[in-house]
């Protein structure tokens, strides 16, 4: 099993193996009303930040699903894309089906397991992924694929501005991991186990990846707030000094939001709240992969000074020993 320190030291290698693998479907926005991407976990991370890079490029409605059903618009007129890196992840398995039964084109990005044996038997495009990961570290395979998928789709080609990324990585990797020392540091021996990620609607996918990080590498509790919708109700909440670690993850791409989260950094500070703000001067793909892999890093590092199990997730592993059993129980009824 590759460790989470070693996928990270070694990312530009996810980036490197996407470029290798795909190949395109040769599928338009034309063909389709909608696009439905569906995956959960690690697996799913991907389809949130790719459908919100989209947010302004798509002519074409793009859904995420985490879930076991699709909506019932979906059609012969759908492209339903599916990521499992187990192939086995039931919530995944059900959205294949109901895909198939609906007539809708379905890709598929796996690495093995029911998912893969099921879009063989179809005749299906499946993309490989690599094997050895921990889910949760492999979303340089999936958004890199969701990408490369989408941007096919939509006449956009994403692969040189991959090969872009991976070069940037390949150069600056030593950088970012200083930097995410730092922002370590800064945490470091905090007497809270809560987490606050404040962003904009531009980060507000890496903030839900970092608190999944949070929650599943260092065991701490992770929460995400958006501006400028938490301005209408949140910030009702903040009268006093709080008991968590507050980052507040936004681009510079609206000066009105801007403006709200300078005045929230400020009103936080005064009650002496533990605020650290990380502003993103842009916001490209290659910034969406940057901050993931910074923040990726502070999760390890807030796991090693927790002593918590970075590889293993035991609750996790128990409610899906529990949903087994159950089915076990209801198929003898």
């Amino acid at each position: 099993m590759i460790t989470h320190e070693s996928s990270l030291e070694n990312f530009p290698e996810q980036f490197e193996y996407v470029l290798e693998n795909y190949t395109n479907h040769g599928l338009g926005a034309n063909d389709f009303d909608n696009i439905v991407l569906g995956g959960l976990g690690g697996s799913g991370i991907g389809a949130v930040l790719i459908k919100n890079w989209f947010f302004d490029k798509s002519p074409i409605p793009i859904e995420t699903i985490a879930d076991y059903h699709l909506p019932s618009y979906v059609s012969r007129k759908t492209l339903v894309v599916l990521n499992s890196y187990s192939g086995n992840t039931e919530e995944t398995i059900s959205l294949y089906h109901e895909a198939k039964e609906q007539g809708c084109k379905v890709i598929i990005i796996t690495g093995g397991g029911t998912l893969n044996e099921l879009a063989n038997q179809d005749s299906l495009k499946v993309y490989p992924l690599k094997g050895g990961y921990q889910p949760r570290m492999t979303v340089g395979l999936g958004l890199s694929y969701l990408a490369l998928i989408l941007g096919d789709v939509l006449g956009q080609d994403q692969r040189p501005v991959l090969e872009e990324i991976k070069a940037y990585f390949e150069a600056e990797m030593p950088r970012m991991q200083e930097s995410a020392k730092r922002i370590f540091d800064y945490f470091k021996n905090t007497p809270t186990h809560k987490f606050v990620i404040v962003a904009d609607r531009q980060y507000a996918p890496v903030a839900v990846r970092f608190t999944q990080q949070l929650q599943e590498n260092s065991k701490l509790e992770g929460f995400v707030s958006v501006i400028p919708e938490a301005n209408h109700n949140m910030i009702e909440s903040y009268t006093r000094k709080l008991n968590t670690n507050y980052i507040m993850l936004y681009s510079t791409e609206n000066h009105r939001v801007e403006a709200r989260f300078d005045f929230l950094i400020s009103h936080l500070e005064l009650e002496n709240n533990k605020v650290l703000p990380l502003q993103i001067p842009e916001f490209t793909l290659q910034s969406i992969f940057d901050i993931i892999y910074r923040l990726d890093w502070v999760s390890v590092h807030l796991a090693n000074e927790q002593g918590a199990d970075l590889m293993n997730v035991p609750i996790i592993m128990n409610l899906k020993g529990f949903l087994s059993d159950l089915e076990i129980v209801e198929e003898g009824e």
